[in-house]
């Protein structure tokens, strides 16, 4: 029996466990995550994302994504 297209898989984001629909591309997640619009910076198994790219890379049962909020600050 193959698996059905339209299931959930894990991936992990900042080392815990997410499901996430089939079809997922990083900046669904992000979406989802309800960082859409923010300064954040992605990797998936280590390869940083150049932001422009969120929208077309789909994400696998398994992968690893980093994500990092921009702060500013200082004195």
């Amino acid at each position: 029996m193959q698996p059905s297209q339209n299931a959930d898989f894990e991936v992990h984001v900042n080392g815990d466990p997410q499901r996430v629909p089939a079809g997922t591309c990083v900046s669904s997640l992000l979406d989802r995550m309800g960082l859409a619009g923010r300064r954040v910076a992605v990797a998936v198994n280590r390869e940083i994302l150049r932001r422009g790219t969120y929208h077309q890379r789909s994400l696998a049962e398994g992968d690893r994504v980093e994500v990092l909020e921009a702060v500013g600050g200082g004195k």
